[in-house]
């Protein structure tokens, strides 16, 4: 009878044991998973913001080299995007969980008012101001 007893209390310790760990986890994980949601969305803010720097850069060295120049710009992306072209700064909006970003990088460039599109996986940009022309252009290669 000793004997059953240390069972029993055994089997008390690990059901309390085992509802503590359950409640414990119904209130964290929820709140786990909004913290890596807004991680993602983090991570997802910065590499946009890396491309529309490099893209923004190649603008800044065809610009400074003038006429006849041209520069590409190979660009690895997670995520597709839009990047819009409006005088002297490039955008782009951003979907995060909850809202709406727009991220926006200065240049100095002539380029027309234009989008161009950044596809998922590997993408070539090439900025060009060719010889005799007044506008530089901006195009995706594929």
């Amino acid at each position: 009878m000793v004997g059953d007893n240390r069972g029993q209390v055994s089997f008390e310790y690990l059901l309390i044991f085992s509802i503590s760990l359950i409640i414990l986890i119904v209130f964290t994980l929820p709140l786990v998973n909004q913290s890596m949601e807004t991680a993602f969305d983090v991570y997802d803010s910065i590499n946009v913001k890396s491309d529309l720097s490099k893209i923004a850069s190649a603008i800044n060295n065809v610009y400074g080299e003038g006429q006849g120049s041209k520069q590409t710009v190979n660009i690895h992306t997670a995520k597709s995007f839009k990047v819009n072209i409006a005088g002297d700064c490039l955008y782009s909006n951003l979907n995060l969980k909850d809202t709406n970003k727009m991220l926006k990088v200065s240049c100095r460039s002539n380029l027309k008012s234009s989008s161009i599109y950044v596809h998922e996986g590997e993408n070539t940009i090439v900025v060009e101001w060719p010889i005799n022309s007044e506008k530089m252009l901006i195009y995706s290669q594929f």
